[in-house]
């Protein structure tokens, strides 16, 4: 299949995930917890019986399953923020790890970012203060929903420095076997502890976390991640950030959710920002944007 038409296929599916996490009669932790499980037990099955899973190294199993761990917490944070406020803005907020990525290169890998990423931060923290309302920060009175998006942004941008050296030692079939099994394991005990109800569901929402497993997890990054193998890596990543618009175009339509011009305006912001921390000077008054692998968008 044409790799930009899997691209567009895996962005589509991607974006669907806030619209079946907000449609369902489901607690944010009990989706998150099908939607690994159903694409790790249909990983699993092709893994093991085409002979799929490698052997890895005791180093590169651990940081698998505590990439896990860290990618559980993302997706239990980001579902609970998404039935707290708009499945809109809580996509705009979790797209924001690509930032906490660089500062955390800055803080723990003494990475010294040029000015475009500084300058992109600053723009999309521009676009976050706009989405929040300036009144509310001044006041330092979040909402919830609003606190625990960029909460999962900051988990998910800890799990791409935390995975992103293993991801090019092992396959990816093999760590995503490892990472998804350790985050469906926590996501159980998570709905066993917080008592989430995990059965008797109607038949709709089962087909509804069917679908959130099959589709937005297990064909979303597989597609995206085949798109990859042959398109240029950072134009898959700016490409990626119009996941946001497609799932604010879904939620009008399918949730009729009310889409103001401030979230409109501040939502632009936000990428825009993103997109300028990918520029890089190629050299001295030219700038170009670097071949780098793509910092995925929130999942």
């Amino acid at each position: 299949m044409n790799p930009r038409l899997l691209l567009v296929i895996g962005i589509v599916c991607i974006s669907l995930s806030p619209i079946f996490v907000k449609g369902m009669p489901v607690p944010g932790l009990t989706s998150a917890f099908y939607r690994i499980a159903v694409a790790w037990a249909v990983l699993a099955l092709y893994v093991l019986l085409a002979k799929k899973l490698q052997s890895i190294s005791r180093k590169d199993l651990l940081i698998s399953l505590l990439g896990g761990l860290v990618f559980a917490s993302d997706i239990a944070v980001w579902n609970i923020s998404i039935r707290l406020s708009s499945a809109t803005v809580a996509t705009l907020l979790a797209n924001l790890a690509p930032v906490w990525v660089g500062l955390g290169s800055v803080v723990f890998l003494k990475a010294r970012p040029g000015v475009s990423f500084w300058s992109g931060t600053l723009v999309a923290l521009c676009g976050m203060v706009l989405l929040a309302g300036l009144p509310a920060i001044l006041a330092l009175q979040f909402d919830l929903g609003f606190l625990l998006a960029v909460l999962s942004s900051v988990f998910y941008g800890i799990y791409i420095l935390l995975t992103k050296d293993v991801l090019r030692r092992i396959d990816t079939l093999t760590f995503m076997f490892w990472n998804m099994l350790a985050a469906s394991i926590f996501l159980l005990l998570l709905c066993l502890g917080y008592q989430e109800p995990l059965w008797h569901f109607s038949t709709e929402t089962w087909l509804g976390l069917l679908g959130l497993g099959l589709v937005c997890q297990l064909a979303g990054w597989l597609t995206i991640n085949k798109a990859i193998q042959h398109l240029e890596p950072t134009n898959v990543s700016l490409s990626l950030l119009s996941q946001a618009f497609v799932t604010g175009l879904m939620a009008w339509v399918f949730l009729r959710e009310q889409v103001t011009g401030t979230t409109v305006v501040g939502g632009c912001i936000v990428l825009l920002g993103i997109a300028i921390t990918y520029i890089r000077p190629a050299s001295p008054g030219r700038w170009r944007i670097p071949k780098q692998a793509p910092k995925a968008p929130h999942p």
